[in-house]
């Protein structure tokens, strides 16, 4: 069940040119500006990482159901769906950034009055699926976990990925940062 980083690579090569939801780009320029706006910031390899394969999980749902997009009715839990893909290959550094960045979108729609605003239509949407803004129990409970503060940078990296047209480094680029990261 886990994969190797050859692997990633070619699921994010084979299914990251499907369109990223209803955005106006598809996942792996997703994944590669997300990568790149950690890189930039100068944080670690593996927040970039987690950066990188934060929506793997959406990916390996339409493997699985061999599709190129996936149901926008309801949430598909992407952010859960690639843990035990990933669980051998990289540490909990890289895998609950993963695992929470769709609740940090949830605590930051609390904490951040502005953050709702900056939001895609699409992300918006989303937000519903998954649960809603977070009370402040939930979001006590949220922040206080380890790797909480990494989720949350994922979350606005995520939230800046999705410009048409962007030029980023390519995928090889990102290599070295998973083989540091990598178990």
């Amino acid at each position: 069940m886990s994969l190797t980083l050859q692997q990633v690579n070619d699921l994010l090569c084979r299914r990251g040119t499907a369109q990223y939801g209803h955005e106006a780009i598809n996942q792996l320029e997703h994944a590669l500006q997300c990568a790149n706006l950690a890189e930039i910031a100068g944080e670690s390899a593996e927040t970039i990482v987690a950066c990188l394969l934060h929506d793997l999980g959406h990916l390996l749902a339409a493997e699985g159901a061999e599709k190129n997009d996936h149901d926008n009715t309801e949430d598909d839990l992407h952010q859960f769906i690639a843990l035990p893909f990933l669980r051998q290959l990289f540490p909990d550094s890289v895998l609950e950034p993963i695992r929470m960045h769709v609740d940090a979108k949830r605590y930051l729609c609390l904490i951040d009055t502005k953050y709702w605003q900056t939001l895609s239509d699409a992300s918006k949407l989303s937000l519903v699926q998954q649960g809603g803004i977070f009370n402040e129990v939930q979001a006590k409970t949220f922040i206080a976990q380890p790797y909480a503060e990494e989720a949350v940078r994922v979350r606005r990296y995520d939230d800046l990925a999705k410009t048409p047209g962007k030029y980023v480094p390519a995928l090889e680029h990102y290599e070295m940062h998973l083989k540091q990261a990598a178990l």
